[in-house]
């Protein structure tokens, strides 16, 4: 078996906002550190940090989280891409690594800056000038690599989700976020003054009608924020600590990339097979929030009651800090996952989904 036996982060800060000065290691350190003290653990007992990360220069920036937590030289730090599903991939391959009996504790989960992502640009082969570009290719083939806002909106047209469906999700994603506040401060490390995810506010249909069309019926409002943030949990082989939670089995799977929206059916699908466990057997899920017409497809083809889904608000309502995103869905689950089993699940660019069943 494997256990999480803590989860924290910071709150979710939109792009250029508390954290604008932060580098992605400032946000991991003192998330780590909270992490530990939860668990009555000390910096000696890490053997391994896993860290997500998708917009940094390189240069291993788990090893710099490593060191920012006042972590042993000893700990070397692993740094891993793979987009929005990284800060979940995270954590399941630190369940590989306990156990596989290579490591004792492993510090899993993702630190994103989108304020502080470098500029990149693609050199000239034939000596011209360098060209900027805004994200890499997620495939090898251009008409199968869409833009997510485009894909989004070619979802939402093939499943029949209309605006107003999207925009009520936001609103509810919201709503419930404003209503918990007090209840996720318990998750949330403050850092730079801020103590609760920045982004959330009081919404109403006729400020949704004015949002910011973005392609199609995608909007602003029902698309997450670019934002900056970090989380993470301990996991370990052995059930230490206050309040350990299971992780039961998890799955990263590929699709078709022409539309990444849904990938993470495939991965739910993959771990209730895994885990004989029944979709109305969940008692907690937190399904990512990239986009409000996502979502909805996810629950709806899971066949997951949305009463149980993002009780708390979902990113929509937070922001998406890619590589943290996948982290903070477990951080989520951690600390409003009471008894019984609850589902984390997230897409990501490329056509790829990763999901993961936890209990009490």
């Amino acid at each position: 078996m494997t256990w999480i036996l803590a989860g924290r982060r910071t709150a979710v800060a939109p792009a250029g906002g508390a954290f604008r000065r932060l580098a992605p290691h400032d946000l991991a350190g003192p998330v780590i550190r909270a992490c530990l003290t939860d668990a009555g653990l000390v910096p000696e007992d890490v053997d391994e940090v896993i860290l997500s990360n998708a917009l940094g220069a390189g240069g291993n920036p788990a090893r710099l989280a490593a060191l920012a937590a006042g972590l042993p030289d000893r700990v070397a730090g692993l740094s891993i891409d793979r987009q929005c599903a990284g800060g979940l991939d995270a954590i399941l391959l630190a369940k590989a690594l306990v156990e596989s009996g290579a490591a004792r504790i492993v510090v899993a989960g993702g630190a994103e800056s989108y304020s502080r992502r470098p500029i990149r640009l693609a050199t000239d082969p034939d000596g011209g000038p360098a060209r900027a570009y805004d994200r890499p290719a997620f495939t090898p083939f251009p008409d199968r690599d869409p833009d997510l806002h485009q894909a989004a909106a070619d979802l939402a047209l093939r499943l029949g989700i209309s605006r107003d469906r999207m925009d009520g999700w936001a609103l509810a994603s919201h709503a419930k976020a404003l209503k918990h506040r007090a209840i996720q401060a318990a998750e949330i490390v403050p850092l730079a003054g801020l103590t609760y995810d920045a982004f959330t506010r009081t919404l109403s249909p006729a400020l949704l009608r004015r949002a910011k069309a973005l392609t199609g019926d995608i909007t602003a409002a029902n698309a997450a924020v670019a934002a900056d943030a970090a989380g993470f949990v301990l996991v370990s082989a052995k059930p230490l600590g206050p309040n350990p939670l299971r992780i039961i089995a998890g799955a990263t799977r590929g699709a078709a990339p022409d539309e990444p929206a849904v990938v993470p059916l495939v991965a739910m699908a993959e771990v209730f097979r895994e885990s004989g466990t029944a979709p109305d057997a969940l008692t907690m899920a937190e399904i990512m929030e990239a986009y409000a017409v996502q979502v909805i497809a996810c629950v709806e083809g899971a066949g997951l009651d949305p009463a149980i889904v993002n009780p708390q608000g979902g990113a929509l309502a937070r922001g998406h800090p890619i590589g943290a995103s996948g982290a903070i869905l477990a951080v989520r689950l951690f600390h409003g996952l009471a008894q019984g089993r609850g589902l984390a699940a997230i897409a990501a660019a490329g056509g790829i989904g990763t999901a993961m069943l936890v209990g009490r």
